[in-house]
C-alpha cells in the first residue's frame, strides 16, 4: 500500500469517527431536552382534595377524566414560547379541572427583560398567576355570536386555583401543578359541558406583581372551546393510589 493510500485511509477513519462522535453528541442532546420536558412524577398524577376524593368515592371508585387537543405553548409575538400546559383535565363529577403549567429557564430572563427588574428571581418564586377564564354562552339560540365578547351574548367568569400548586423542577424547566374547583366560582362545570353552553376555557397566566384582570395577561392558553372534540383521559394506577390515601381531616 501506498504512503498516499494509507494516509487517506487513517483520514478516512478519522473523519468517520468525528462524525459519529457529533451523531453522538446531538442525539444525546436532544435525548436530555426530551427528558427535561418531561412531566415530572411529583406532579405527573391527580392532585387529591376533598371534591376530587368525594366524587372518586361517590362513583365506586372511578372518575371520568377529560381533556381535549389544543395548542399546549403560547405563540404570540411578546410571549412566543413563554408558557405551556402540559397536560389539563377536566373532571366533572368533582366540578373541578386539573392542570401542568410550565415554563423554562429563558422564560424567568425575559420577564426581568420585559420588566425591568433590578435582578433576575430565583426559579423556587412564585412568580406567575395561574386562572382559568370560562366563557358561558347567554344566547345558546344563536351560534353567530360565540367568538365575541358581547356581554349579552358571552359571561366571562374568572375561576382562581384552590391552595398552592404542586412544584417541581428539571435542568431546563419548571413545573406546577393546579387544581381549580370551579364550584367556588358558583358554577357547575359538568351542567355547562351538558348543555353546551360552554364555549372556552382559557387558562390565564399574569406575572405576579402585576395583575389586574381588566389587562390583557400575560399569557393565554386555551384549554377548551366547544368545537373541539373532547376526549377520555384513562384513570391510571397512580392517580387511583393519590386518591385512595389522601387522608381526610
Amino acid at each position: 500500500m501506498s504512503r498516499v493510500s494509507r494516509t487517506f485511509k487513517i483520514a478516512w477513519g478519522i473523519f468517520k469517527a468525528l462524525v459519529g462522535l457529533v451523531i453522538a453528541l446531538v442525539m444525546g442532546f436532544l435525548l436530555w431536552r426530551i427528558g427535561s420536558a418531561g412531566n415530572p412524577k411529583s406532579v405527573s398524577s391527580l392532585t387529591p382534595n376533598e371534591k376530587i376524593c368525594q366524587a372518586y368515592e361517590e362513583n365506586g371508585g372511578e372518575l371520568l377524566l377529560l381533556t381535549q387537543e389544543q395548542n399546549s405553548i403560547t405563540r404570540a409575538e411578546n410571549n412566543y414560547g413563554y408558557f405551556s400546559v402540559t397536560d389539563h383535565v377536566f373532571v366533572p363529577d368533582a366540578n373541578q379541572v386539573q392542570l401542568i403549567f410550565r415554563y423554562n429557564n429563558s422564560t424567568i430572563r425575559a420577564l426581568v427583560e420585559d420588566y425591568g427588574l433590578a435582578e433576575t428571581p430565583a426559579r423556587e418564586a412564585e412568580l406567575y398567576d395561574v386562572t382559568l377564564l370560562l366563557a358561558i354562552d347567554l344566547t345558546p339560540e344563536n351560534t353567530e355570536d360565540n367568538d365575541g365578547n358581547d356581554p349579552e351574548s358571552v359571561r366571562f367568569v374568572r375561576v382562581s386555583a384552590s391552595g398552592e400548586p404542586t412544584s417541581d423542577t428539571t435542568t431546563l424547566y419548571n413545573f406546577r401543578r393546579f387544581v381549580f374547583d370551579v364550584g367556588e366560582s358558583g358554577e357547575d362545570l359538568k351542567t355547562l359541558m351538558e348543555s353546551g353552553n360552554l364555549l372556552a376555557i382559557y387558562a390565564d397566566i399574569y406575572y405576579n406583581q402585576d395583575i389586574d384582570y381588566e389587562k390583557t395577561p400575560y399569557g393565554v392558553l386555551c384549554l377548551y372551546d366547544y368545537e373541539t372534540k373532547t376526549e377520555e383521559v384513562k384513570l391510571s394506577q397512580k392517580d387511583r393510589k393519590a386518591l385512595q390515601s389522601f387522608a381526610r381531616p
